[in-house]
């Protein structure tokens, strides 16, 4: 019987990242040399670097990885990978090769158990037509797996998210959720098969899509949630951002399991993080309702600054003065 391997993790998938304010405050000031092929790497936090090797290529780099937040090693295998290669979509790039990463606690779990995880990362690598490489490993307390992930793409078509421009519109590509289905997972064992689908769902399509659209900006909505992550975008860019709380999708069931009590710890705080830079007060919103935009993802979808066909837009991008603080507003 294959033991229950989120009960080994005190955080799951990307809520056990960092926090935010916490990260910002441990990585400030560190920028590195003027490297002129660097494009995009420190300064703003976005999903991977990007460094031009000549006029037409530039290489993306990426890596992550976590704890389980499935108990089935081989689905925790394949988001870990989607979840990686997501990074190199974000920018609008196509990944060419993976590397595994892992942290194993030999003395507790068995390899048969690693080798499935391993499994599932690889045949997720297979359907976004690469090959797994190499990897390195080490013991740890907690499980970890994850990937660093090289990609490719066009300099005059990466997407940043330091690069929005105001009045358009924002696009989110997968549904909100995951986070709190994780939760509810680690706590009673119950599987939601949406949530499994939409982390194990590439960004592939919805990437190549916002690239032909000719969009500039995006990001993907990880451990830091909608709120946290377009915060961050808002911030680079220069702009506000308003969200009508609507349109914004849902996985289906994940707002009742929200008012059911399964709250995760990393959607709190980010909520918490982001709240100052929240205006709610023309707004009918719960703190509930709060969490559930702040709840932090796994694998989650794309937010793309401008129309992307077939995926729902959520709101648009506001000018605002350039003495002014980034904020998102809330209908």
């Amino acid at each position: 019987m294959t033991p229950k391997l989120t009960s080994f993790a005190a955080g799951g998938g990307c809520a056990c990242k960092i926090p935010a304010g916490q990260l910002e405050s441990a990585i400030a000031g560190l920028i590195g040399n003027d490297d002129p092929n660097v494009i995009v790497g420190l300064e703003d936090g976005d999903d991977a670097s990007a460094i031009r090797i000549n006029g037409d290529t530039a290489v993306i780099s990426t890596a992550d990885f976590f704890t389980p937040m499935l108990n089935d090693p081989y689905d925790w295998g394949r988001v870990a990978a989607a979840n990686a290669l997501s990074d190199v979509y974000a920018m609008g790039g196509d990944p060419i090769t993976a590397i595994n990463l892992v942290g194993w606690p030999v003395d507790l779990l068995g390899l048969d158990i690693l080798r499935e995880v391993l499994r599932g990362g690889m045949e997720v690598c297979n359907e976004a037509g690469i090959s797994v490489t190499g990897g390195h490993s080490i013991t740890a307390p907690e499980p970890i797996y994850g990937m660093s992930v090289t990609g490719i793409a066009d300099p005059a078509k990466l997407m940043r998210n330091d690069a929005a421009a105001p009045g358009l519109p924002l696009t989110l590509t997968k549904g909100i959720g995951v986070g709190i289905f994780n939760n509810k997972h680690k706590a009673t064992g119950e599987v939601s098969l949406e949530a499994v689908k939409s982390m194990t769902t590439l960004n592939r399509e919805a990437s190549k899509a916002a690239v032909s659209a000719g969009h500039k900006a995006a990001t993907d909505i990880t451990g830091f949630g909608l709120l946290g992550h377009l915060y961050k975008m808002c911030r680079a860019s220069g702009v506000n951002a308003e969200i009508n709380f609507a349109d914004v999708p849902e996985i289906p069931g994940a707002k009742q399991a929200l008012a059911d009590g399964f709250v995760p710890g990393g959607s709190r705080r980010n909520l918490d993080w982001v709240r100052e830079h929240l205006n709610v007060a023309n707004s009918s919103l719960t703190e509930e309702d709060l969490v559930f935009l702040a709840d932090a993802q796994t694998s989650g979808g794309l937010l793309v600054v401008g129309e992307v066909p077939g995926y729902p837009v959520i709101g648009h991008t506001v000018a605002r003065p350039s003495s002014a603080g980034a904020y998102i507003t809330i209908n």
